[in-house]
């Protein structure tokens, strides 16, 4: 399943009733139009661009060129597409002390567990992947570093959902969307609300076949030295290997003993 049928690119907004003064339109628009490439739009004319992002033809022109020039995009005369000059975008997000540790650590439950490893963040209504260990094994659902899903429908996003403060997450359930991806995706915000509390009473979260059939995922939070959830510890898996047993005397144990044991090493390193 391609991500960006999950997560539908949104229109940048330009009301002056909802931004602040100083906050810089032309940027955050330019900014709209390089996050809009990505598959199924890999490549767009301005045309496709100007309807992605809800912008006019006239202003999708000007940004497109001006990225062009900057190095960000390249045109065979039609069609623009991303160059490798977005890469450094991400690199000082990734190079921060937090992901340096998290990312030997997942690789070590990888490999342990011959399984799918991630870390991820709230961003919005979505959960963003920050790290992904990739195993041998072959997942139904392949996502990348930087790849986005809806928070209500895996369990990252449920772990970091369980742990924003109450207001916080009354906009979330006042705001958000619930579309089913499949028959048992949860979109009833009363039995959501009764999975978020038993995530915050169990301390963990097993999410299975909801986001896409045959794919389960099982995470923990990662807290951080003031003892707030800082991020998502995630093993994802096929559903045939994500038994209750299997997620209980296994998965969880090891996810929490390495989540421990960065909270531990993020303490030392203030």
């Amino acid at each position: 399943m391609q991500i960006s049928s999950l997560v539908p690119a949104v229109p940048v907004s330009t009301s002056s009733n909802d931004t602040h003064d100083e906050v810089i339109h032309s940027l955050a628009r330019g900014m709209e139009v390089l996050r809009a490439f990505g598959a199924p739009n890999d490549k767009m004319t301005i045309a496709e661009a100007a309807k992605v992002t809800g912008l006019t033809r006239a202003g999708a022109r000007r940004i497109l060129l001006t990225l062009e020039k900057l190095g960000y995009v390249r045109s065979d005369g039609r069609h623009y597409s991303l160059t490798a000059r977005v890469l450094e975008l991400g690199q000082g997000f990734l190079a921060q002390p937090l992901w340096q540790a998290v990312r030997p650590v997942l690789l070590q439950v990888a490999n342990t567990l011959n399984e799918t490893a991630s870390a991820g963040v709230l961003d919005g209504h979505d959960v963003i992947y920050t790290v992904r260990i990739r195993s041998s094994r072959i997942l139904q659902l392949e996502l990348r570093a930087g790849a986005r899903l809806p928070a209500y429908v895996c369990s990252m996003g449920r772990v970091l959902l369980a742990a924003l403060p109450p207001a916080a997450l009354e906009r979330y359930f006042r705001d958000a969307t619930f579309t089913r991806f499949t028959k048992l995706t949860v979109v009833d915000p009363v039995v959501l609300r009764a999975k978020l509390q038993e995530v915050r009473d169990q301390g963990w979260c097993h999410v299975h076949d909801e986001v896409e059939s045959g794919v389960g995922g099982v995470s923990v939070p990662l807290i951080g030295p003031g003892g707030e959830t800082i991020a998502a510890l995630n093993v994802s898996a096929n559903s045939d290997r994500t038994s209750a047993r299997m997620v209980k005397t296994r998965i969880v144990p090891l996810l929490k003993e390495v989540s421990a044991a960065l909270t531990r090493e993020l303490e030392l390193s203030q």
